[in-house]
């Protein structure tokens, strides 16, 4: 989410949006066009003193625009349905919660995973979600990396969607991550309150930096083993790679992760996974169709559940 505070009145809110997004580091510069913004503030992710905005409307100074980030830049005609199987943990008449496989991607790119992805197969499985939101989200309303899995929530109706992107905007949706890292953190609970934005550096990649974000990530360790920790995350805020970067900022980094984590691991070397440690278990939001909370829990992928088995073997180094 982007926040952009207006310093002078008169510009219509589609084209400053547009300028906004074509001076962001990363895709949102790549995707930026006047058209694709119009399509997202149709598409209520623009906000205006957090009240849906409208193209045309001319900003005055001292609003505060929040922009969400806009659909992957992939021709609608070219998502098309496909019969993937998916694991279903929970369907009402507003949305279904789906326990997302690590090799997934959520959403189709332009010249690149146009098929194989999670909205390819909402598509198949719920043809109406095309009208939620737009083709290439197909309902979906929020993300994870495709080296994690675990629980995502797709919407099945407009009003659904915006009820959901509602609770996530007002951080009222409970997630809990577990994750194995290295190292043992000093205390047995812990509360991350690190500030998260592009890398100066590596600008394909995140970071902690004295302008970034406000990003809040509270941790417990579950147990330890000889060197390495599994952690319950409890994520505060939902900012891009908030838990990979965070962890690494306290120098416990992720087994698994080829961007955050150690090139050489002085522990755990003999864990082989070709995915991160990194699994987000459970999501409570309040359904749009009863108003009532509901909790989706998925369990620990296989994989992940065998190094864990490892973990506890007399003597993992042999194995």
């Amino acid at each position: 989410m982007i926040e952009h505070t207006v310093a002078e009145s008169g510009e219509r809110l589609d084209k400053l949006v547009t300028t906004i997004l074509a001076r962001q580091p990363g895709a949102e510069a790549e995707w930026a066009s006047r058209t694709r913004v119009q399509a997202a503030i149709k598409d209520g992710r623009v906000f205006v003193n957090d009240k849906p905005g409208k193209a045309s409307y001319r900003v005055e100074q001292g609003d505060v625009l929040r922009i969400a980030a806009l659909d992957p830049p992939a021709a609608a005609h070219d998502v098309l349905p496909e019969a993937i199987p998916l694991d279903v943990l929970y369907e009402d008449a507003a949305l279904v919660a789906i326990n997302k496989s690590a090799d997934m991607v959520v959403h189709p790119a332009l010249n690149s995973n146009l098929s194989g992805t999670l909205v390819n197969a909402v598509l198949y499985h719920w043809p109406q979600t095309a009208q939620v939101g737009s083709m290439v989200r197909a309902g979906i309303v929020h993300r994870l990396d495709k080296d994690t899995s675990g629980v995502i929530v797709i919407a099945k109706t407009e009003a659904a969607r915006r009820d959901l992107m509602a609770q996530f905007k007002m951080r009222t949706v409970q997630k809990r991550y577990v994750a194995l890292v290295y190292g043992i953190p000093d205390t047995p609970v812990g509360h991350i309150d690190a500030p998260i934005g592009r890398d100066p550096h590596q600008r394909k990649q995140m970071a902690v930096i004295r302008k970034g974000k406000p990003s809040v990530t509270d941790y417990k360790v579950l147990q330890t083993f000889d060197g390495l920790s599994y952690l319950e995350l409890l994520p505060k805020t939902g900012r891009t790679h908030q838990l990979r970067v965070h962890l690494a900022f306290i120098h416990h980094p992720i087994i698994g992760d080829r961007v955050y984590g150690f090139r050489k691991a002085a522990s755990g070397g003999f864990i082989r996974l070709k995915r991160q440690f990194l699994h987000a278990e459970a999501l409570t939001v309040i359904s749009p169709a009863t108003g009532q909370p509901v909790t989706f829990h998925a369990p620990l992928p296989p994989e992940l559940q065998a190094v864990l088995d490892l973990l506890t073997h007399p003597n993992p180094k042999e194995l």
